[in-house]
């Protein structure tokens, strides 16, 4: 079962880190209740281990020119895996789509792309998106708003389910 292997004061550092990931190692090993030498060794187990994949700053998209965000939906010609495969390389190399999961059911990808305007993206679909080789066919729609946008996991429920099993 993943997850397993952490113990809580573990899942404690994740949930801090997830928080805020510019947390000093005093701090953190304050609120996780250790010291701070053993805190900064769990953490790099962590890193090593691959529960921490890295580190990053938030952007506000639209405070930095980028007004237009889109969801795209793609279907492919052939599922094979290596057609998918090199899809998902195609799509690791466009600037424009920051995020690219492979689906199942009747669309073979959804794509979360950013342009600094319609006419930008407009090109992006048509030029590149639109002919590229084994795409069948595309549709998209627009986001107007964000609800919500919170990355990361909801640690809560994973401590609600290891209360519950014991």
């Amino acid at each position: 079962m993943p997850g397993t292997k952490l113990d809580p004061i573990d899942r404690k550092i994740l949930a801090e880190l997830q928080a805020d990931g510019r947390i000093t190692n005093v701090e953190l090993a304050k609120r996780v209740g250790i010291s701070a030498p053993p805190c900064l060794r769990r953490v790099r187990t962590l890193e090593e281990n691959g529960y921490i994949i890295g580190y990053h700053a938030g952007v506000n998209e639209r405070e930095l020119g980028f007004e237009v965000q889109v969801f795209v939906m793609v279907g492919l010609h052939n599922q094979a895996e290596a057609d998918l495969s090199a899809f998902e390389q195609r799509c690791r190399d466009w600037s424009l789509v920051r995020e690219c999961h492979m689906l199942s059911g009747e669309i073979d990808f959804i794509l979360k792309c950013v342009a600094p305007d319609l006419s930008t993206f407009h090109r992006f679909l048509t030029e590149e998106l639109t002919p590229a080789e084994n795409v069948a066919n595309v549709k998209s729609s627009l986001v107007i708003r964000c609800a919500k946008d919170e990355p990361g996991v909801p640690f809560d429920v994973l401590e609600e389910r290891y209360a519950r099993l014991g």
